[in-house]
């Protein structure tokens, strides 16, 4: 017989830095919302995986390789980043607090914790655009998952990043021939021309098939040497 799920029930709702977020139970699921928009939750994990998988691929067999993952979510790429030993050093900026409590501490830990534990494993707790901006820190690899997609924001001060002038901070903060990868709800034609208009090279985007409607993607750029 398959299961037949009430409504969610909310486990956690909190007043943070950009608004609410809420930490809900569905069935087998768990889901963060913020806004009143649902962001993710823990069914699937394939683009989050892909996303990091892409961004390692792109570097070409770099030894020991620096990640900086924007945005913890429910924790899919940081545990496939911390389950490959090829990655050097892993930073994850996450601005919710209450995101990152959900982790370390709450229903999110079953998904987490031993990346967590892992002593590569550095959690920041920052606005990814304004990290981005102000670090002094380089990275091989920048895999950036805060919105639904560059034409779909969580907030409107996150759509700096997905223009010209936030890409080439993103250059900035990755070394030559570091890698750029992007979460998208849809792949975006227009946000890989900005790619390449801002000088990344080899743009492409990887998709991944979904049970509705279009693809996630997976956008892709490396910056030039």
């Amino acid at each position: 017989m398959t299961a037949v799920y009430d409504s969610p029930v909310v486990l956690d709702r909190r007043d943070g830095p950009y608004g609410e977020v809420v930490l809900r139970r569905h069935g087998p699921l768990l889901q963060i919302i913020a806004n009143g928009c649902f962001l993710m939750d823990t069914s699937d994990g394939r683009s989050e995986r892909l996303l990091v998988d892409a961004a390692y691929g792109a570097l070409d067999g770099r030894p020991g390789p620096h990640v900086l993952i924007g945005g913890l979510g429910v924790g899919f790429s940081l545990a496939h980043a911390a389950a490959d030993a090829r990655w050097g050093r892993i930073t994850v900026v996450e601005r919710e607090p209450a995101v990152v409590d959900w982790h370390r501490e709450g229903p999110l830990a079953e998904l987490s914790a031993d990346a967590l534990a892992d002593p590569r494993t550095e959690i920041v707790e920052a606005d990814l655009v304004t990290y981005v901006n102000e670090t002094s820190d380089t990275f091989d690899a920048l895999c950036l998952d805060i919105d639904n997609g560059p034409g779909w924001t969580v907030t409107e001060d996150n759509g700096g990043l997905y223009s010209a002038a936030g890409l080439a901070a993103c250059a900035r903060a990755l070394r030559p021939g570091g890698v750029l990868a992007v979460w998208s709800a849809q792949p975006s034609p227009e946000f890989e021309g900005t790619l390449r208009n801002v000088g990344f090279r080899q743009v492409r985007t990887e998709e991944v098939p979904v049970a509705r409607g279009v693809p996630d993607a997976v956008h892709l750029g490396i910056r030039p040497g």
